[in-house]
């Protein structure tokens, strides 16, 4: 692979994170090409052969065309899904299969390239018990945590455990009865609350951290950026403006740790969350491998950005 190729950023049109990296990667004369695989195929179109030299072709946007046997590095967000609007039920759906198995499978098997992270990947490493499972043989500790869709067995996984709070095991969009766009909040639950609707589908329960601040670990590449975050909130997601960020330093063996788990998954970025207790130990709670960070630099001072077009770049370090 020659490593003066493009690197293909895959991501929605409104992206701020993807904006600065892209920027920086500008700065640098680094090539970019920028597409939202749900253009396709109205304004992105694929010519792939598979030869005996892997896929070779082109992609192209109103604006780049990217050589496919020559991509660097794919930095895959999170992209806008294919939409067939205008055919009928049926052949809406077949259309959007062979997009995802055409396209999706040539974006997934581009030779020498190194993605950020891949999308195979990132799908194996959403399912959350997953992530705990994968967590625990990592070496972190996690709180005791229960998916079911037995009420009696949710409300015999609160009674010792409490306090136990509620979590969405994903968070698609979710519209409340006036149609505005809403998250399932994480928020404490009793055994008395719990009722047959549990049965309807999988929830996750786990025991409440007794924490005194929340740890956003941030890995990329080779570097890891960590950063206590204040907020005394249950979920300090909920209000940013009550958030205060201080980079710390992370106990002994988490590094190791943290790359145990990404080498499980094939991950080379991963964003992770952890609560700090009153005794000062670190709990997991969870690695998102699409996750947000660029938020956090303006607020630290950490080179966060320019870790990334490090990475996408593939420069030594």
């Amino acid at each position: 692979m020659s490593n003066v190729g493009p690197v293909l950023v895959v991501t929605m049109i409104d992206d701020p994170t993807a904006d600065l990296v892209i920027r920086e990667l500008h700065g640098r004369g680094v090539p970019v090409v920028r597409l939202d695989s749900g253009d396709f195929p109205a304004t992105l179109s694929v010519a792939a052969t598979i030869t005996s030299h892997g896929i070779e072709g082109t992609l192209s946007t109103p604006t780049r065309t990217a050589d496919l046997s020559g991509v660097r590095s794919l930095y895959y967000r999170r992209p806008s899904r294919f939409a067939f609007p205008h055919l009928d039920e049926q052949n809406a759906r077949f259309a959007l299969t062979q997009a995802r198995y055409g396209l999706g499978g040539v974006l997934a098997a581009l030779p020498g390239c190194l993605y950020v992270n891949h999308p195979h990947r990132i799908g194996e490493a959403e399912f959350k018990p997953s992530g705990l499972a994968a967590a625990v043989t990592a070496g972190f500790q996690i709180p005791p945590t229960l998916v079911t869709s037995d009420p009696d067995a949710a409300r015999t996984f609160i009674k010792p455990n409490r306090p136990v709070i509620y979590k969405p095991l994903s968070t698609p969009l979710y519209r409340n009865d006036a149609g505005v766009s809403c998250t399932v909040e994480v928020r404490e639950v009793t055994a008395d609350e719990i009722d047959d609707r549990v049965t309807g589908t999988a929830h996750l329960f786990q025991q409440r951290v007794d924490k005194v601040a929340d740890v956003r670990v941030t890995v990329i590449g080779d570097h890891v950026f960590t950063v206590r975050i204040d907020s005394g909130l249950l979920d300090w997601r909920t209000d940013y403006d009550r958030l205060t960020y201080t980079p710390v330093q992370p106990p002994p063996g988490l590094i190791a740790a943290l790359y145990r788990y990404l080498t499980h998954f094939g991950l080379v970025f991963g964003a992770f969350d952890f609560a700090i207790d009153h005794d000062g130990r670190w709990w997991f709670l969870e690695c998102n491998p699409s996750g947000q960070w660029a938020w956090l630099e303006p607020e630290t001072g950490l080179p966060m950005v320019a870790a990334m077009a490090d990475l996408l770049e593939r420069k030594p370090t």
